[in-house]
């Protein structure tokens, strides 16, 4: 009789918020809701577009990250990603680095847009675009300047590596 006593007990403090007011709740919806929607860094909006099973990868200044998915051939992350964004960053005309396609993102806002150079793709924000509602043109051409200026003046500014 006792156990069943206490279970009720304990079941109505779940339901009822164990005490906390309506006020409380009210405000830690808020605090929550604040949270959820604060900007995320370069960094952060690039974590969230990376399979997690990814684990090495460089970004560079402006969006561009190459993934590493066959580490144990790669020894210098660093000194292998500057070469290939010396390689397949720039854009020229009428060559394969203008090829892109846009990928839409889930876990963030944005998109990714890949193209020439295997593993090597570049963060879009909607921020960065004049537009509300882009297309993946307009999307794949500034991806592309963006990856274009990374491939001229390489400058890492993250490597992610698995230890």
């Amino acid at each position: 009789m006792i156990s069943r006593i206490l279970n009720l007990i304990l079941i109505s403090c779940l339901v009822i918020g164990c005490g906390k007011n309506k006020k409380q709740t009210e405000n830690l919806k808020i605090e929550m809701d604040i949270s959820e929607n604060e900007p995320k860094s370069l960094l952060d909006n690039v974590r969230l577009a990376i399979n997690p099973k990814f684990e090495d990868w460089v970004l560079f200044e402006n969006g561009t990250y190459i993934i590493f998915d066959d580490t144990n051939k790669v020894k210098n992350t660093e000194v292998k990603a500057i070469e290939l964004m010396k390689e397949f960053g720039p854009v020229n005309a009428g060559g394969p680095a203008g090829d892109f396609n846009v990928i839409s993102l889930n876990q963030t806002k944005g998109w990714v847009v890949s193209g020439h150079g295997y593993g090597m793709y570049t963060y879009v924000h909607p921020d960065e675009l004049n537009t509300s509602s882009p297309d993946d043109i307009t999307i794949g051409l500034f991806g592309r300047s963006k990856r274009d200026k990374d491939g001229n003046d390489p400058k890492i500014i993250h490597i992610n590596k698995n230890n």
